[in-house]
């Protein structure tokens, strides 16, 4: 390359003398080679630095090329005429088009980085420069290669564009397509509606006596029973009734469910966070955040210990029970599981947990488990925290708006959706 242009690199004038710099004269350092025309530099430096600090000065059509540290094998061309620092070498060709260099140097960076010496700031230095053979076409050659060159640009940069594109979705589409599932089953739109497997309301009436028994039984506070009853009205808004007071909840309905389904509040069909009771030797399940996996299953792991040394202080949980994170970002990455095969069927865990417990069987655990991944669940929670520290709001959870199906069409909607296990567990 030596034999096709004058060579030469710059110099960096000394930083302490003011009157180097804050001139006219065009002044590149080699983070601002763009691998396209340069024409303006961030520093310029006066008339006193190019003649007392042995700096060439470019013409407008050089063609310049980083030799040293992370931008090795960056080029430009000069738009305007410029200097640069020690760093940049700069070649004025003869015999051979500008361009034409200037696109074999940018195709040969790899060649340069590989050439590069020098551990922590590699270089490639003007003698490997001048030193590196190249090809050269004739001129008339040259230029129709220039030409084609940036007739072809465009397009790879509008193709590249496109594959990126492409690939933002495809690296997107898994997660969009879980959620848009889960979020089409809450809304009733997975599964087709049959009039005759039931109603919600049936469903309601089943809970009520499931409550009921608890209550007998004392395993359940009589203020349970008081469950809100929502409806739509005549004016076809939603409306809530707890006791005598009714009020209209039309503003926080966020959308339609099938006829058959039944708006309800949650902590009115769940118990939430109920305690166990077990020997202190029984030997139980000890669960802490990081043995919970943040899927869209629900995988988790357990240490075995005796009940004693867990009962206080920590979160309990029983096989059936449905639990969730409420502390970011566990809560936004999914971090919720149905606890199945627990030692001697209990266990606890991180205070950071909440617990699930349905009332009998009247609702299909892993429809609950899907309706607290989904979006609707997800996106809508307010925090409250600090900013490392965050968790669900009081009362997010037993006031959430639940959407809820017949018993039938919640296990035709987990069967639907389990069905698409190969979306679903990627």
């Amino acid at each position: 390359m030596g034999s096709i242009g004058d060579w030469g690199a710059g110099a960096t004038p000394a930083k302490g003398n003011s009157d180097y710099y804050g001139g006219n004269i065009l002044w590149l350092r080699t983070g601002e080679l763009n691998n396209g025309v340069v024409y303006d530099t961030e520093i310029k430096i006066t008339e006193k630095a190019l003649q007392e600090c042995s700096l060439r000065l470019n013409k407008a059509g050089d063609v310049l090329i980083a030799m040293y540290g992370a931008t090795i094998g960056k080029v430009a061309i000069a738009g305007n005429e410029m200097t640069s620092n020690q760093a940049c070498c700069a070649c004025t060709p003869f015999g051979v088009f500008n361009y034409y260099l200037f696109y074999y140097l940018m195709g040969s960076q790899m060649d340069f980085i590989k050439k590069g010496e020098g551990g922590a700031q590699p270089n490639i230095s003007r003698e490997k420069l001048i030193s590196h053979l190249m090809p050269i076409p004739p001129l008339n050659e040259q230029y129709r290669i220039v030409k084609q060159i940036q007739k072809i640009l465009p397009l790879i940069e509008m193709y590249s564009a496109s594959q990126d594109t492409q690939d933002k979705l495809n690296a997107e589409i898994n997660e969009k397509l879980k959620k848009s599932i889960l979020q089409e089953a809450i809304q009733g739109k997975l599964v087709p509606q049959i009039e005759k497997e039931g109603t919600a309301q049936e469903l309601l009436e089943q809970i009520k006596q499931e409550k009921q028994k608890l209550v007998k039984e004392g395993k359940l506070k009589k203020s349970a029973l008081t469950d809100s009853v929502i409806f739509k009205g005549d004016d076809n808004k939603y409306w809530e009734k707890v006791g005598k007071g009714l009020r209209c909840i039309d503003d926080e309905i966020h959308f339609e469910i099938p006829a058959s389904w039944q708006w309800v509040r949650i902590k009115d069909i769940f118990q939430i966070n109920p305690k166990n009771i077990a020997d202190d030797n029984c030997i139980s399940a000890f669960i802490p955040m990081e043995k919970i996996c943040a899927t869209y299953g629900s995988e988790f792991s357990y240490d075995e210990v005796q009940w004693k040394t867990i009962k206080t202080g920590y979160t309990h949980f029983a096989d059936g029970d449905v639990v969730f994170a409420k502390i970011t970002p566990c809560f936004q990455n999914r971090k919720s599981v149905i606890f199945i095969g627990l030692p001697n069927g209990i266990g606890a865990g991180s205070t950071e947990l909440k617990v699930m417990r349905p009332y009998g069987e009247t609702i299909n655990r892993w429809y609950l488990l899907y309706f607290l991944k989904s979006p609707y669940f997800i996106d809508e929670a307010q925090f409250k925290g600090t900013a490392n520290q965050q968790r669900i709001i009081t009362g997010y959870l037993e006031n959430k708006f639940f959407p809820l199906p017949p018993k039938s069409e919640q296990d035709k909607i987990v069967e639907q959706i389990k069905q698409l296990a190969s979306i679903m567990s990627r």
